[in-house]
């Protein structure tokens, strides 16, 4: 029998990119029932962060980062997939981490604080 193993709709065809990119999209669908401005940020997935001479060490890899708006560009969220999926283990963990990650980057570009942002972070 030839033919993929089960249809793109079924969650078995999703690949781990994509459902990384499910658990952000679901994370700041829930931002925006409290946060309607964030329709105007983009957020992005990437895999790793770049290293164009950033200060970082193995021990304090960026999970996500922020682009401030500017002439003719909507600010940015970005989280990266790889260094959260090394810190986590299992799809719960993941959802709760890529959660964090995306609050506390919304709050560096509203200028707030995470808990404003959502009352319940920190709490998992």
């Amino acid at each position: 029998m030839r033919g993929p193993v089960a249809p793109p709709q079924v969650p078995l065809a999703a690949s781990r990119a994509e459902t990384f990119a499910d658990l952000v999209q679901d994370s700041v669908e829930r931002l925006e029932r409290r946060w309607p401005q964030l329709a105007d940020i983009d957020f992005l997935v990437l895999d790793v962060p770049r290293l164009d001479g950033a200060a970082w060490s193995d021990e304090a890899v960026p999970l996500g980062g922020t682009v401030a708006a500017g002439e003719g560009r909507v600010a940015r969220v970005v989280v990266y997939r790889r260094p959260v999926e090394i810190r986590t283990k299992g799809r719960d963990e993941r959802a709760a981490l890529v959660h964090e990650v995306v609050v506390e980057q919304v709050a560096e570009l509203l200028g707030l604080t995470p808990e404003t942002v959502d009352p319940r972070y920190g709490e998992d």
